[in-house]
């Protein structure tokens, strides 16, 4: 990683929850070197232990993120070259990520910022914020917003998105559920902030358990889905189902209070 790359991103921990900010002006475009600055900077939030909820923000509120650097490329980049442990972005190809990550999305994601933010489970966008796929205007593919917009949402919407380019706006965003929520500027980072910290006092088994069975159960039907779960073949359900966890959750409905998440 070079220095420069690092100088692009920023962390704030508050207790359980990791803000990461990737500010590189003008556009907060990603490079290989950024892509793989980020990567690095979410898989630390992965393993490390005391960390539950991570929020994805970009310096500015005209663009959340290009994507591609587009300017790296025509000077000779490689379109297709090493991303990083976590591919583009440092999110969508990360393994093993059981952990939230929300979008706090300000102003214009494109192309591969519209995949960023795609890569996180939940998204809060600005209401002046817009989204576009344009790699079709040059000539090539929006290989991760290929696979996932026309799961999100209806696919002829998606198609559109992806056959013409065409830029979709924050409340149409909502109306679709792309996003959870559009706020206006001034209040958007502390809902994020809000529902970060709601995360954080959640429980961080059940969290990863969730993650994972989404994840794994994409490439199966549901009946071996489920039996999988049943015979506790995932880590994290296996993990939650002989977890300290598991019964405090019961003690404390039984008790009528509030229960004291361990992780363990």
């Amino acid at each position: 990683m070079t220095d420069a790359a690092e100088a692009f991103i920023t962390t704030r921990r508050e207790g359980a929850i990791l803000e990461v900010t990737l500010d590189r002006p003008k556009a907060n475009a990603i490079d290989l070197a950024t892509s793989r600055a980020m990567g690095r900077t979410f898989a630390a939030f992965r393993d490390d232990p005391g960390l539950r909820v991570a929020i994805v923000r970009t310096g500015g509120e005209m663009f959340f993120s290009a994507g591609w650097d587009l300017k790296a490329a025509a000077e000779g980049a490689e379109i297709d070259g090493d991303y990083g442990i976590g591919g583009f972005g440092g999110l969508q190809l990360l393994p093993d990520l059981n952990k939230p990550v929300i979008a706090c999305v300000s102003g214009m994601a494109v192309g591969g910022g519209f995949e960023l933010a795609l890569s996180c489970d939940l998204i809060y966008a600005a209401d002046h914020s817009r989204f576009a796929l344009p790699e079709i205007r040059a000539g090539t593919i929006a290989d991760a917003a290929t696979i996932k917009l026309p799961r999100r949402i209806p696919h002829h919407v998606a198609m559109e998105m992806l056959l013409m380019g065409r830029w979709m706006e924050a409340e149409e965003a909502l109306r679709w559920g792309l996003v959870n929520e559009v706020l206006p500027q001034d209040r958007l980072e502390a809902r994020v902030w809000e529902v970060a910290r709601l995360l954080a006092s959640g429980p961080p088994l059940v969290f990863a358990a969730i993650k994972e069975v989404l994840r794994v159960s994409e490439a199966e039907d549901f009946a071996t889905g489920m039996a999988r779960m049943m015979n506790r073949q995932l880590p994290t359900i296996d993990r939650l189902y002989g977890s300290e966890d598991l019964h405090e959750g019961a003690r404390a409905f039984a008790e009528g209070r509030d229960p004291v998440w361990q992780g363990k």
